[in-house]
């Protein structure tokens, strides 16, 4: 695993829209981008958004054969400025769609209930090449990360929906705290240390 630089934006986001794209079914990622016939472009636009969130206020992994990433945010890090205003706003108009905004800011309210208010590992989104998935490299990659971040005493807070990303949570030592199911779907809250 290899920290990603600035210019691997676009390789990050490729694999991250290539590993989301073809997931149908009700989840996060679902909930936010626009269900129509710019799906695809509107994917993109929250991955270029999740990138520039991790950019600013965490950081981003590769994996050492550039099929798989992890994006992190430290949310006591985090500021409010003009920039991340206005990156909400073009997230708004060109993914989640403006009759929509309500209800990504209720998942966003309900979410934050169920993370710690002291400082956090929060990792956003992580991805496989969908031509690669099945193979391990997530896994490897999240036992990387606890490694590499196992000296800053920092719990790592994740939420996730699809079973078998909990089950990968698990084996990796993360215990469920909590549950939502309010949004018609469930989310589960894991935590490590």
């Amino acid at each position: 695993m290899k920290t990603a630089s600035r210019s691997d934006k676009e390789l990050i986001c490729d694999i991250l829209v290539s590993a989301f794209l073809p997931i149908l079914e009700e989840n996060s990622i679902n909930l936010i981008v626009k269900q129509d016939a710019k799906r695809p472009q509107r994917m993109r636009v929250l991955m270029e958004y999740l990138f520039e969130k991790a950019w600013h206020f965490g950081e981003i992994y590769l994996s050492d054969g550039d099929r798989s990433c992890i994006l992190l945010k430290f949310p006591h890090r985090e500021k409010t400025t003009l920039r991340t205003i206005w990156m909400d706003l073009q997230l708004a108009h060109n993914c989640i769609g403006w009759t929509r905004v309500y209800k990504i800011l209720k998942r966003q309210r309900l979410t934050e209930r169920h993370y710690p208010k002291e400082p956090h590992i929060r990792p956003m989104i992580m991805g496989t090449l969908n031509e690669n998935k099945g193979n391990g490299a997530a896994a490897r990659m999240m036992l990387e990360l606890i490694t590499t971040h196992d000296d800053k005493h920092l719990p790592v807070v994740v939420d996730a929906v699809a079973e078998q990303n909990v089950r990968l949570y698990q084996k990796c030592g993360f215990k469920i705290i909590s549950k939502e199911e309010a949004l018609g779907f469930p989310i589960y809250f894991l935590r490590l240390n």
